[in-house]
């Protein structure tokens, strides 16, 4: 029986809100969650520029890195490349049923909606739609052209969670990081894990 409480895969593409992918990372490990790490080539650059992280390319070290930063438990963090083909989450026999892309850019969208499945990325999310799993893509771009909702709208049809990166502000956020609590704790609501990162409407102070 394992140690943790189930396994989620995260993906990272390379769309801007790498704060978000990296506070639900921490989340997740510090709620004893396994974690499956997806990470596009673009993602290592964004995550570079936007929270000075500096991934290896390697699997093994990038693991060792945010297992390090997020104190993750052995086995706990595993990152996959890009075309590791014998990582579990490349098998319906094996996925986890639970699959978060985030951000994820308009092309990773794209990709997901016709199947291309040219990465481990893409691969991944087939799998979960495939295997009627929970999958929730976490857009970060704007304005939406016709194209990219065209694209959203296919996937929100097969059952696909469309959750772009649009904080609110009634929990009246003080910093940057509310605004990123409060994505990650509505992501967190959708996989049916409990938290309290913000404070729900209609309970605050009146």
């Amino acid at each position: 029986m394992s140690e943790f409480k189930a396994t989620i895969t995260l993906a990272f593409s390379g769309a801007s809100g790498a704060p978000y992918g990296l506070r639900l990372l921490e989340v997740l490990i510090a709620q004893g969650y396994q974690v499956y790490v997806l990470i596009s080539s673009a993602a290592r650059v964004v995550l570079d520029v936007e929270s000075n992280v500096k991934l290896s390319a390697n699997e093994e070290k990038a693991s060792a890195q945010l297992s390090e930063r997020f104190l993750a438990a052995p086995s706990q963090l595993k990152v996959f490349g890009k075309e590791n083909w014998f990582s579990p989450v490349a098998s319906g026999s094996a996925a986890p049923k639970k699959m978060v892309v985030c951000p994820c850019s308009a092309g990773t969208v794209s990709a997901i909606a016709i199947g291309a499945s040219d990465n481990l990325l893409e691969r991944a999310a087939d799998v979960v739609i495939k295997e009627k799993g929970q999958l929730i893509l976490v857009p970060r771009e704007t304005p939406f052209s016709e194209i990219h909702l065209a694209n959203m709208l296919t996937l929100a049809r097969m059952g696909v969670t469309i959750m772009p990166a649009a904080p609110g502000f009634y929990h009246n956020p003080q910093c940057i990081d509310d605004l990123v609590d409060f994505m990650v704790a509505r992501i967190l609501d959708h996989l049916g894990i409990e938290h309290q990162l913000m404070q729900r409407w209609g309970y605050g102070e009146q």
